[in-house]
């Protein structure tokens, strides 16, 4: 990269020795730093590790390395020409996905992005690991980010997407990777209620600011080495 980069590994209440690899991890041009993050779920991951950043670009990708890297050029590059909120999408007509699903998880995913498609409109792929934004924007819709599973992205472009900020999508080289924990019999119910909860908290008119607003906890805790 032409400019200094970094990388936050959150540590989600892991089982093997991910944080003691980060923690060792030997110094270098890209800094490596490791972010705790108590509460369980990839959203709640998700929002610790924006929040724990002051780039002027951030972004984050699954850890099987799904998409082909190489598309961080490209977002960065729109990023720079002043896109705000770049995602991957498998969608695209660009895109070369190799995909080993079953035709029962490609029904889910269809009904998936249905729904989705009505809290994000015109975004054709919410799901992809792969998204990159402005780094204010980031920091400032991941703090209102209450979904803590699967279906966080929604949630977060459509935050975005509220702001007043248009979610460019680009193609990307995605494979299938083994190891995935989700399951459509165990997940699909509360990734419909998940969703139905993000259109309440998108459609909640304000609440009018009480005298003495109680304090509210974060969603997580970020914690540092």
């Amino acid at each position: 990269m032409p400019f200094p980069t970094s990388v936050i590994v959150v540590d989600n209440n892991s089982t093997d020795r991910t944080a003691e690899i980060v923690m060792n991890w030997p110094r270098g041009p890209v800094p490596v730093r490791l972010v705790q993050c108590a509460i369980p779920g990839k959203g709640a991951a998700v929002r610790a590790g924006l929040l724990g950043t002051s780039a002027p670009f951030v972004g984050f990708c699954d850890a099987d390395m799904a998409t082909d890297l190489d598309a961080i050029d490209v977002a960065l590059g729109l990023l720079l020409s002043g896109e705000r909120v770049v995602i991957g999408s498998r969608a695209h007509g660009g895109s070369h996905v190799e995909n080993r699903h079953s035709k029962v998880r490609e029904l889910g995913a269809f009904g998936f992005r249905a729904l989705a498609g009505a809290l994000v409109h015109g975004v054709s792929d919410t799901q992809c690991g792969f998204k990159f934004f402005d780094g204010v924007l980031a920091r400032e819709t991941a703090a209102r980010l209450r979904t803590p599973g699967f279906a966080f992205d929604v949630e977060l472009l459509a935050r975005c997407v509220e702001r007043g900020s248009t979610v460019r999508e680009i193609p990307v080289r995605w494979r299938d990777m083994p190891g995935s924990r989700f399951s459509p019999a165990r997940h699909t119910f509360g990734i419909v209620l998940e969703l139905g909860r993000i259109w309440m908290r998108l459609h909640a008119r304000p609440r009018p600011a009480a005298a003495h607003p109680a304090w509210e906890p974060p969603l997580d805790p970020v914690g540092y080495p």
